[in-house]
């Protein structure tokens, strides 16, 4: 969008207005020297003139720095379901990091799901149909595979990259290349494994590519740190804790028929099995915002965790058989709030899961459960 130019008019002199001008008359001056009022100005408008043109020619630093020039790794500009996608999909293997593949999935459709008609790309990670009969799955159980899928692409995107990762480990080992094993990953997935084995290195063909993903990765770094929240029980690439273990999921998130009114809607979160009594913990460190029995889920509490990469977050757990935490209480992922039970309309001992992002429901499995 082109800037617009405003020029602003001087405003005019009210007394010009209500006065004629009259031509000045000369008359005649004794010359004299400066007077005191100006021998004690002068120095003083003298200073000031040199200070503006010093300011003027950059002389001091500008106290307000510029958003633009702040750290691009403190925060991470996607989608906030995206990152448990990305951390579960780099765990699958040492080499490659969430922030790598963010970095990728920048580089290949800048996050958009359009297709590329001519090559045959399609989804943010532009797997063509033949990749994605090889790479693709119903990661998030929705009951189709697709590379329009993000979850799914992010997922197929990770054991890709895992899989070229561990035959790049696999030549160095062996001595047939040298390099850095990410960059080599990088060089494969882009060039294929036999141009990079034919180069013994990150071929020439190759290096575009990886110049604009390692580019980007200091966007996302962010995704790298450990965001857990503190204790113990998490999984790597996860966000939170297990609330009970060991973590055996019998109902996904998802539309479904419920068990005993027969309405079929979105189940809003997991329901982990457990024994009746087995202790739930924190998912995370927060704030008890709702501890009560409720006629649906039974006893029922939820926990603020406040923003998780600039994104509200809560966590509920239902159908308790006994509450050990209240409102306004302060716990640490971890902490003991409750015990499995199948209070309200629940069909047996269970613990029914949520994961809140900013005021919607969305699928917990990804946030806690990193492997599997």
């Amino acid at each position: 969008m082109n800037d617009e130019q405003l020029t602003v008019a001087e405003p005019a002199d009210e007394s010009d207005e209500q006065r004629p001008v009259q031509p000045e008359q000369p008359r005649k001056r004794k010359r004299r020297g400066p007077g005191p009022v100006t021998l004690l100005l002068l120095p003083a408008l003298v200073t000031v003139t040199g200070v503006a043109a010093f300011l003027a020619l950059g002389g001091l630093p500008n106290p307000w720095p510029d958003d633009s020039d702040a750290d691009p790794s403190t925060s991470v500009d996607i989608d906030p379901s995206y990152v448990p996608w990305l951390r579960k999909a780099a765990s699958a293997c040492a080499v490659v990091e969430p922030s790598v593949l963010a970095a990728q999935i920048d580089q290949l459709s800048g996050w958009s799901d359009d297709s590329d008609a001519l090559s045959g790309q399609k989804g943010i990670a532009g797997f063509t149909d033949g990749e994605w009969r090889s790479w693709g799955k119903d990661d998030d159980g929705n009951g189709h595979s697709s590379p329009h899928d993000p979850a799914d692409a992010i997922m197929a995107l990770g054991r890709r990259d895992c899989s070229l990762a561990g035959k790049m480990t696999e030549l160095r080992t062996e001595g047939r290349i040298n390099g850095d094993l990410v960059e080599l990953t990088l060089a494969a997935y882009a060039a294929g494994e036999d141009a990079v084995t034919k180069a013994g290195r990150v071929p020439a063909q190759a290096k575009t590519y990886l110049d604009e993903v390692q580019a980007l990765i200091p966007r996302y770094l962010a995704l790298d740190r450990d965001d857990s929240g503190g204790g113990a029980g998490g999984a790597a690439g996860a966000l939170l804790t297990a609330p009970v273990s060991p973590l055996t999921i019998t109902s996904p998130f998802g539309s479904r028929e419920h068990p005993l009114t027969g309405v079929t809607k979105l189940h809003t979160g997991v329901d982990f099995a457990a024994p009746q009594g087995a202790q739930v913990v924190a998912a995370r460190k927060g704030r008890v915002v709702f501890a009560a029995l409720t006629s649906a889920y039974g006893n029922r509490i939820v926990i603020d965790h406040g923003t998780i990469q600039g994104k509200g977050v809560q966590t509920t757990y239902s159908h308790l058989s006994a509450l050990e935490a209240a409102v306004g209480q302060t716990v640490e992922a971890g902490t003991p709030i409750g015990r499995v039970g199948s209070t309200g309309l629940s069909t047996g001992p269970h613990l029914h899961f949520e994961v809140i992002l900013d005021g919607y429901y969305t699928d917990p499995r990804p946030w806690v459960v990193a492997g599997g």
